[in-house]
């Protein structure tokens, strides 16, 4: 299934659903700061779009609310946005290393997870003698 494309108001909306698990839009609507939070309308029309684009679902109804839960991922959601990203810079993923790294968002503890990810990724023939196999 492919995964939808989602505005930033659709992933707040799904966070909140990641977060607390199936809600009703009124829950959904109560998970945003008071001072920031959409009409209850708004809130309601943009879940029908998830629906329809098949990022939520409902799974019950309570008197007259209907419940709703996340149909895609965290992580899927993450990966959309980053091929995303990517594609706007031709597939290249220097420019946003380089701006996280510039920006001191990059941790040294991130780079060394994204190290043992690659060399998981890249199997026991890219260790080089005395290094320590990944694990």
């Amino acid at each position: 299934m492919p995964r939808p494309k989602l505005s930033k108001l659709e992933l707040q909306i799904l966070d909140a659903l990641w977060t607390r698990g199936p809600c009703s839009i009124r829950e959904i609507q109560e998970c945003f700061p008071a001072r920031k939070r959409p009409a209850y309308t708004t809130v309601q029309t943009m879940v029908y779009r998830l629906e329809v684009k098949k990022a939520l679902r409902r799974t019950k109804k309570i008197a007259t609310a209907f419940i709703f839960e996340a149909a895609v991922s965290r992580e899927a959601a993450e990966r959309r946005l980053v091929d995303d990203l990517l594609g706007l810079f031709g597939g290249r993923s220097r420019p946003i290393v380089a701006h996280l790294i510039d920006s001191g968002t990059l941790t040294l503890e991130d780079v060394r997870e994204a190290e043992k990810t690659l060399l998981k990724l890249a199997g026991p023939q890219c260790a080089t003698p005395g290094d320590d196999p990944p694990k």
